[in-house]
């Protein structure tokens, strides 16, 4: 029970961390807010939150319980679209800037496609602080946001800061998983017989 708490915790920490750099790029806009973004995931990996685009990538190598992974993403979804509820009744320029972002979103193969090159950036960023460095982070979370590809915990926050729903996060929300097991399957070590799928 505590350990589901601990990781319950841990969820809605890192969805208000990825909700404040969500809210600076949806208030700053080009090129700044992009930058200020990273804040949230060096927040989340120095922190030690558990933000499902961090942790669905290494799935089998941390062996991370489905059933958890799934607690984790349904906590970030929940407690972001809140958090972006919240945040839209402080800034009606940034509620604006939310819709008119929301309105370009569609359930499309380009914006899986999207979200599956986004969920290959995050494996890549985590990746490399894990490896000591953070600049993965620091490079990695401004060329998502710069090249346009779509991360599901940061719709999701938009979407409460639009004060509306879109399917798209269903989109989303696979792409992103896809995206970061594709990456962790070419970059690990071929060596390590309990890492091969068959």
């Amino acid at each position: 029970m505590k350990e589901k708490l601990e990781l319950i915790c841990k969820s809605v920490g890192a969805a208000l961390l990825i909700s404040l750099g969500n809210y600076a790029l949806l208030k700053l806009g080009n090129p700044i807010g992009p930058v200020i973004f990273a804040f949230g995931l060096l927040g989340v990996c120095y922190m030690k939150q558990n933000l499902f685009t961090g942790k669905c990538g290494f799935l089998f190598e941390d062996k991370i319980k489905i059933w958890d992974l799934l607690l984790i993403l349904i906590g970030n979804l929940v407690v972001g679209y809140l958090f972006g509820l919240l945040f839209s009744t402080m800034d009606e320029e940034v509620v604006t800037n939310a819709v008119a972002k929301v309105s370009t979103w569609s359930v499309s193969f380009g914006f899986f496609a999207k979200s599956i090159m986004c969920g290959v950036i995050m494996y890549i960023a985590v990746f490399m602080y894990r490896k000591g460095t953070p600049l993965g982070i620091i490079y990695g979370i401004p060329l998502f946001i710069f090249c346009g590809f779509q991360h599901c915990i940061a719709n999701i926050i938009t979407l409460g800061v639009a004060r509306t729903f879109d399917f798209s996060i269903v989109i989303c929300v696979i792409g992103n998983f896809l995206g970061s097991l594709l990456m962790w399957y070419i970059s690990r070590d071929w060596n390590q017989k309990k890492y091969l799928m068959y």
